[in-house]
């Protein structure tokens, strides 16, 4: 223990410090000690006169308050010499308009400190500090005046919450991000550093370590799908501005509910943590019943909670064994005994040891009636799957035989008893009668419209902003659904409509189909002997020498390898008569589209058709028409004969959505067709280059996806446009009334 302070001593370093606020008095014997035991006497010096001049900045007690009583801890954690740099960084701020974020920044300083533990990562985030600093102190063009940073201050009140979700690099990312977009829009870029802006968290979102679900949810589907036969909506919610309480997964009638981030835990990767929770989740949906909790207690309702999340968790490692590790290394292993009963109500500790004894031997425990508690579950178990009911008899006998007078404590212990892959088991409960404790979970309030059943989970695409050249993170949300039907008849009709010109395409699509089979010879595997080879051989073996063993042969067809998407825009400007005919560009476009669909059909080449239309970016809307499984027949004609027109043209996030099907296609060639009538536009975006710029980025993306891009535009004065998103991959097509003759063969001329 560190002998008192001298009334001597504090008088003389009192002196040092010549500070006359009160509120440094009240605290300067407990910092001084605390700053004796923990810095140097060199160190001790510095400490005492830098605190003297922060309070000579003219700034208020504040900044010398909070220095006299982080210091000391922060210099044990980084080391004495991160004093020069961090009050260098002071004095820059004490020099500009920003003096007022000097508080912010070093009551942030602790938090920092203990994520940046070295001199080397805590100069890099003071760097990323002072940059922000200067980019976003505004200066008035031709005088010498310059405004405070909105953001700095805000940036240091943040800084703790984003160092626990982002690395160092991240955390300049995310920064640099904000600074060039919103350098010169100020509310903008309070939003931006507050962390109340979509665009704020979405970068965040993209810079943070772990699995993220959104990366994963098409794989965590097909999962989901194929191990638990069950198709319900996976949705994500935020883990990141949520720290006050920390949200489970859980299920409702909305879906299925689930953190958007996972890290690697124990040896059990992100991905892996996923299932975990959908598994079960897939089990209490197969196997648990709802039951009424109105006579239930708070702690006979944690009692059957704990034995159920048990029951189906053993019924999931029963139908798959591999479970069990995953489950096993994720539950977290109470320590027996470490629960004070004199202190604390233990019994969510006692259920917690329970639990994880299912996973292990009993032996590990020194509570001899876990062993018995064991031994009656799993025969229960043993005579099928049980139910829940059953389940919740032994669990109140549980309470029953093993409940203290304890447990009624208002402190709870919870250390090592949440078993985060669980879910809040709000689907376990029903009640009699609505109040205000309990929430009805399946009010019928909460069931989602026929529409939103059909429609999957949005798609986030970035969207390139030409002004900053940067990508908008998960800028756009597209819903992809399946186009709905009408009459197929009516696509027969105008096919039969343009009948000689079907007879006139038949004999150019005659010369493009692929020619008669090609023989592939000296295979040691193929679908028939080459008997030429085979003699070869066989005379070769009998004279002593080492015969061919490639005396088979195969046939592959002799032309092309081609696969297509038809992606039409179906915005509102097609309902408008075209030039020259009585007819719309929608009809004539509807026209040309199932002669281009029966050509495509006839040369036998894999081909998908999709439309698309948006009303800002939070809804653009892509829809399936043809898919590359379906065949050319009434459902699709059925769909096709539906087309309806409506919206505007966010035609970046369509291409790019348009490009992960066509993408995973196994041709050589892979041809992107976009039929439009204008250029790309919405209705919350006035630069009219923006959406422009983002759709070339698209075509620049799909090229080096190996997709080729091409554009047949309807729009007479597309010439001012569209050669900036396509290069010279386009047809402008000014009669329109031509269309349905000129669309099949611009496509044979394509790909001939």
């Amino acid at each position: 223990m560190n002998p008192a302070v001298s009334p001597d001593q504090l008088q003389a370093w009192q002196a040092q410090l010549d500070c006359g606020f009160p509120q440094v008095a009240d605290v300067f014997a407990a910092c001084m000690a605390d700053a004796r035991a923990r810095l140097s006497a060199e160190g001790l010096d510095d400490y005492l006169t830098q605190a003297r001049t922060l309070g000579k900045m003219g700034r208020g007690v504040e900044p010398v308050l909070i220095f006299l009583q982080e210091w000391p801890g922060i210099a044990a954690r980084v080391g004495e010499d991160a004093l020069s740099p961090v009050m260098a960084a002071v004095r820059v701020m004490t020099k500009s308009p920003n003096g007022h974020a000097i508080a912010p920044f070093l009551q942030a300083l602790a938090t920092v400190a203990r994520r940046l533990p070295t001199q080397a990562q805590l100069q890099h985030y003071l760097d990323v500090s002072l940059l922000l600093m200067e980019r976003t102190s505004t200066s008035i063009h031709g005088t010498h005046k310059t405004y405070a940073s909105p953001s700095l201050a805000l940036f240091f009140e943040k800084s703790a919450q984003l160092l626990e979700l982002l690395s160092l690099q991240g955390l300049s990312n995310w920064v640099d991000y904000g600074i060039r977009n919103y350098s010169h829009h100020p509310e903008q870029q309070r939003e931006y550093f507050r962390l109340t802006s979509a665009d704020s968290r979405a970068v965040l979102q993209r810079e943070r370590h772990g699995t993220l679900l959104v990366d994963h949810i098409r794989a965590l589907d097909l999962y989901l799908q194929a191990l638990w036969n069950d198709g319900d909506v996976l949705v994500p919610y935020s883990t990141t501005f949520d720290v006050q309480r920390h949200p489970m997964p859980y299920f409702d009638a909305m879906g299925i509910r689930l953190p958007d981030v996972y890290d690697e835990r124990a040896g059990i990767s992100g991905i892996d943590r996923y299932r975990a929770a959908l598994a079960h989740m897939a089990a209490h949906r197969r196997w648990s019943t709802p039951i009424f909790a109105d006579n239930f207690s708070p702690a006979q309702r944690l009692a059957i909670e704990c034995f159920e999340d048990a029951r189906v968790d053993a019924l999931a490692v029963r139908e798959y064994p591999g479970l069990k590790r995953i489950f096993k290394a994720l539950h977290p292993t109470p320590v027996e005994g470490a629960c004070n009963p004199a202190t604390h109500s233990c019994l969510r500790h006692r259920l917690a040891c329970l639990s994880r004894a299912l996973f292990d031997p009993p032996r590990r425990f020194e509570n001899v009636q876990i062993a018995d508690w064991i031994q009656r579950f799993h025969a229960l178990l043993a005579h099928g799957a049980s139910s829940t009911s059953e389940i919740a008899g032994l669990a109140l006998s549980y309470l029953g035989k093993t409940r203290l007078q304890s447990d009624q404590l208002p402190n709870t212990w919870f250390a090592d008893t949440e078993v985060d892959y669980r879910d809040d088991n709000r689907h376990l409960w029903r009640f009699h009668e609505l109040s205000d404790d309990e929430e009805m979970f399946d009010d019928d309030r909460k069931t989602p419209s026929k529409e939103e059943i059909q429609s999957l989970p949005p798609r986030h695409y970035p969207e390139w902003d030409y002004t900053s050249q940067t990508f908008r993170p998960d800028w756009v949300s597209l819903y992809e659904r399946l186009h709905p039907s009408a009459n197929p008849a009516d696509i027969d009709a105008l096919l039969a409509k343009h009948g000689a010109l079907a007879k006139r395409l038949k004999r150019l699509l005659d010369l493009l189909k692929p020619q008669d089979k090609v023989r592939v010879r000296y295979q040691e595997d193929g679908s028939e002997l080459d008997l030429d080879v085979a003699i070869r051989s066989l005379i070769d073996l009998r004279a002593g020498s080492q015969p061919d063993a490639r005396i088979n042969m195969s046939h592959t067809t002799d032309g092309r390898s081609i696969a297509v998407t038809l992606l039409l825009d179906l915005s509102e400007s097609l309902n408008e008569k075209a030039r020259g005919s009585e007819q719309t560009v929608l009809q004539l476009s509807q026209e040309a589209v199932s002669l281009l669909a029966w050509a495509i059909e006839q040369l036998g080449d894999p081909f998908a058709i999709a439309g698309f239309h948006s009303n800002t970016r939070h809804d653009v809307r892509y829809f399936h028409i043809k898919g590359f499984g379906e065949r050319w027949g009434d459902e699709v004609k059925a769909r096709l004969a539906a087309m309806q027109a409506g919206y505007s043209t966010r035609m970046g996030a369509a291409m790019r959505h348009a490009a992960h099907t066509l993408g995973t296609q196994r041709a050589d060639k892979k041809l992107l067709l976009v039929l439009t009538d204008g250029q790309p536009s919405d209705i919350d975006t006035q630069d009219e280059r923006l959406l422009i710029d983002d759709a070339h980025q698209a075509v620049r993306e799909l090229d080096t996806q190996g997709i080729f891009t091409y554009c047949i535009n309807l729009d007479a004065a597309a010439d001012a446009y569209v050669s900036d998103i396509f290069g010279r991959q386009y047809t402008v097509i000014d009669n329109i009334a031509r269309l349905p003759e000129q669309l099949p063969r611009l496509f044979m001329a394509l790909t001939r």
